[in-house]
C-alpha cells in the first residue's frame, strides 16, 4: 500500500477520483447479518469486493476517523471516509436482494496516510474512537448534521 495511490496492483490504485478512498474495508458481519436478513444461506464476505475484511471491528464507527492496521509488517495509518455504498453485481454474487440489504453496511472508503504492507490473516486494529464488535454489522445512515446515526432494530 502507498500513501496517497492505494493498493499496488488495484483497479483504483492511484486514480485521481480515488486518492482519498482508494481502500475499502468492510466488517465481516455486515454480510451475516445481510444473510440473516435475506434468510440466505451463508455468504462468503470477500464476495464483497472489498479490500479488507475485518471480523469483530464496528468498520462503519470509523467513518471520518483516522485508524491503523498491523497485519505484523508495521502500521498502516488510515483515514475513515464515506461509505464505500453497494453495487448491483452483489445480487448476483451473493444474492438477490443483497445490493439493497447491504445499504448502511458496505463498509468505507480510505486514504491510505502512509505506505505500508497489510497480510491476509490477523491484524490489530487501533482507533481512539471506541469500538463495539457487537454492532459489527449494523446498518448505519448519514446524520442530517455531521457524524452518523446508527439504525437500531426495533
Amino acid at each position: 500500500m502507498r500513501a496517497g495511490f492505494g493498493i499496488v496492483g488495484d483497479r483504483y490504485a492511484g486514480k485521481p477520483a480515488h486518492r482519498d478512498a482508494s481502500v475499502t474495508v468492510l466488517a465481516a458481519e455486515s454480510v451475516a447479518a445481510l444473510a440473516a436478513a435475506l434468510g440466505a444461506g451463508p455468504l462468503d464476505p470477500l464476495l464483497a469486493r472489498r479490500n479488507v475484511v475485518l471480523r469483530g471491528a464496528e468498520v462503519e464507527a470509523l467513518r471520518g476517523q483516522l485508524f491503523s492496521l498491523d497485519s505484523g509488517e508495521g502500521e498502516v495509518l488510515l483515514q475513515g471516509g464515506r461509505p464505500a455504498n453497494p453495487c448491483v453485481w452483489l445480487d448476483t454474487v451473493l444474492a438477490d436482494g443483497a445490493h439493497r440489504g447491504m445499504r448502511g453496511r458496505g463498509g468505507i472508503r480510505c486514504a491510505p496516510l502512509t505506505d505500508g504492507v497489510l497480510r491476509l490473516g490477523p491484524a490489530v486494529l487501533r482507533s481512539a474512537v471506541p469500538l463495539e464488535a457487537a454492532r459489527a454489522g449494523d446498518i448505519v445512515r448519514p446524520a442530517l448534521r455531521g457524524g452518523h446515526a446508527r439504525d437500531t432494530p426495533g
